[in-house]
């Protein structure tokens, strides 16, 4: 008995300082479950843990006092950091209206609580919302469109635009409204096909994706993934990139053949694409969702090769482009490109004159937040970012959104480029994609286009019948 006493009391001792850092990071993304009940079973188990060590009078010596103390510390630390995330999440909430309207459209944020997100979309803090797994868990699809119409209700009583409503439907192994929806076959799996029939069933994917998802009111989709697919070899520090599962082809024309076709089907429901990760992660070996990482082949190469696909779709259709968090380092070796001006205006607006939304991946991945996400907040605004994701972890969106409230009244950011990503969301969605959010009819609309090209891109009006 008395081993195992000795032997719980070391373990008391290794454990307190572990403990005590997670109660004083309670609010970082990879503690998530330390979140709502997490909360209380910790306080709990504290408590437990100090009530017998003063039973057992470890307080009559100074290392039992002090072991007392270690376990009296994280409820305290826990306690601090939520207090700490509440300034922040009520310097948010009180931003003023010049402050909300010149940066809430520039954010994209998923969400747990429907109060919460209501409450944000009503003020316009966010321009869009993310809706996923844990959205639909348990649910009736009946229930979240009646939830994503009623966001849309209250930004047209707040005489706001409609929000972005994005989702994350690839096929394959994504596809995080599947179930209930049509779990959809990987593109990847078309790559056997003749040409023809690549692109018929392509469309055929994309169009049951866009069906469900406008039925929804969702009106953006993540997808379709253009990296090139990598040389078949297990990396052991992928854990969810998983990109030789989710990429189409190795050969960029393939790639940009079924990602082109499933672009015509998805949109035929008014339904934007989104084309990512440039500026590709295929080459990449390390997982940007918990790791910093290098892009280092050349810019030649790359243009003749990963980029193909992206540049032939962005020319064919209305898609929305994703900037990964690779650096690329033959352009800006010191941030990653999603918070690069180097690569967004200089390759991605001035040198192929893409005018239409760029977004980031989700910022609450490690490459981004684990290093100075204010900084990069601000880098990516003032880049021409026009959205910034806040997928994973939607409670990041509060110290997200106060990194560009800082930098916006420290004068840190580019007014013009606000200015000209503001007018460019204007134009991302069409009225039929507004319709289709709204729950309502899409008749014969106009829709305005993003070109891309070698010069800057102009506006083209289609009337497409529906």
């Amino acid at each position: 008995m008395q081993f195992l006493s000795r032997l719980g009391l070391i373990l008391l001792w290794l454990a307190a300082p572990l403990v005590a850092f997670a109660a004083a990071n309670k609010n970082d993304p990879y503690l998530l479950v330390l979140r709502g009940t997490g909360n209380i079973v910790l306080v709990v188990a504290c408590t437990v843990i100090v009530t017998v060590l003063l039973r057992r009078g470890r307080r009559g010596t100074i290392a039992g006092k002090l072991l007392v103390m270690l376990w009296c510390l994280p409820p305290l630390l826990m306690l601090a950091a939520h207090l700490k995330f509440e300034l922040r999440k009520r310097d948010v909430l009180s931003a003023s209206a010049a402050e909300t309207r010149q940066l809430g459209s520039h954010f994209m944020a998923g969400y747990s609580s429907f109060p919460e997100v209501a409450r944000l979309a009503g003020q316009g803090l966010i321009g869009g919302v993310y809706v996923s797994r844990h959205n639909i868990r348990g649910r009736t699809v009946e229930a979240l469109r009646d939830e994503i119409a009623a966001l849309q209700d209250k930004r047209r009583a707040a005489g706001l635009p409609p929000l972005v409503v994005a989702a994350d439907q690839e096929g394959g192994i994504v596809g995080h409204l599947a179930p209930p929806l049509t779990k959809v076959p990987a593109l990847a799996t078309l790559t056997g096909l003749a040409p023809d029939e690549q692109q018929s069933k392509a469309e055929e994917f994309g169009r049951i994706h866009g069906r469900e998802l406008a039925g929804l009111g969702v009106n953006l989709n993540l997808a379709p993934v253009l990296d090139l697919k990598p040389p078949q070899r297990r990396n052991r520090l992928d854990f969810h990139t998983l990109i030789g599962q989710r990429a189409i082809a190795t050969d960029p024309v393939v790639v940009g053949t079924i990602a082109s076709a499933y672009v015509r089907g998805l949109e035929e429901s008014g339904v934007g694409a989104t084309l990512k990760h440039f500026p590709g992660i295929g080459r990449v070996r390390t997982d940007t969702h918990h790791f910093s990482a290098n892009l280092d082949t050349p810019v030649k190469e790359l243009e003749a090769t990963d980029w193909l696909p992206f540049r032939e779709v962005l020319a064919h259709s209305r898609s929305a482009l994703m900037v990964g968090h690779v650096t690329l380092t033959a352009v800006d070796p010191d941030r990653a490109a999603s918070h690069s001006k180097r690569v967004v205006q200089g390759i991605v607006r001035d040198k192929w004159g893409y005018q239409g939304m760029v977004m980031t991946d989700d910022l609450v991945m490690g490459a981004i937040y684990q290093n100075d996400v204010c900084k990069a907040v601000v880098e990516a605004i003032n880049a021409g970012v026009d959205m910034l994701l806040v997928a994973y972890d939607g409670a990041q969106f509060y110290r997200v959104f106060a990194c560009a409230l800082e930098g916006s009244r420290q004068g840190k950011l580019d007014v013009a480029m606000l200015r000209a990503s503001k007018g460019r969301l204007a134009q991302v969605f069409s009225t039929e994609q507004a319709r289709a959010s709204s729950g309502l009819p899409a008749p014969s609309v106009t829709v305005s286009l993003s070109r891309t090209g070698d010069s800057p891109a102009r506006d083209e009006t289609r009337t497409r019948s529906r």
